[in-house]
């Protein structure tokens, strides 16, 4: 039935949604590297208005352990500064009146634990958001069962889903394996 069919393109696009997401939240988690989408989600006052960072200047890493930030706009150097200060990074920027410098620490043992804590939560959410996905498609199946569709296919349509889920979860799996042996590596 091509009802059942949507549902399941449905059910997958979703999950690649979580996996997706999944996999940007721990983009944002840094692992003692100096990245630039570590500054992702730091609003700027530009103008009166919330602006990202990426947009106002250029951040580029010159060594592993440092970032540096070329507003295009001298006089919003402040206010970059400010924004980091404010961020939950824990970073103390420094400037030389043209650019920001940020030093990336090395990570202490236990900051590595709970940055693993971290992970493990963010991949967790990914693993329930999949999990929600496949009842909210259990559920458009069976209200499909109920408007006539054959029984078995409906089956087999669950179990599809249910193939769909661990084939998901798996790689949100592989991603915390992977962000787990990148946050241990001293």
């Amino acid at each position: 039935m091509e009802e059942i069919q949507l549902e399941l393109d449905e059910a997958k696009e979703l999950m690649q949604k979580s996996v997706d997401h999944t996999a940007a939240e721990l983009l944002k988690i840094r692992a003692g590297k100096a990245m630039p989408n570590l500054l992702d989600g730091i609003m700027v006052s530009y103008y009166g208005a919330p602006t990202p960072i990426q947009q106002v200047a250029s951040i580029t890493t010159p060594d592993a352990r440092t970032l540096s930030i070329k507003p295009w706009e001298k006089n919003l150097i402040g206010e970059i500064e400010k924004a980091i200060i404010n961020s939950d990074l824990g970073l103390a920027p420094q400037n030389n009146g043209e650019i920001i410098i940020l030093t990336i620490p090395p990570l202490t043992e236990e900051r590595r634990k709970s940055l693993v804590k971290q992970v493990k939560n963010d991949c967790e959410n990914g693993k329930i958001s999949i999990r929600n996905v496949r009842k909210e498609i259990n559920d458009a199946l069976k209200k499909l069962q109920k408007d006539g569709a054959p029984e078995d296919e409906i089956k087999r349509a669950e179990d599809a889903v249910q193939k769909l889920t661990d084939q998901f979860s798996s790689k949100i799996d592989a991603l915390f394996e992977k962000k787990e042996a990148e946050i241990m590596k001293v």
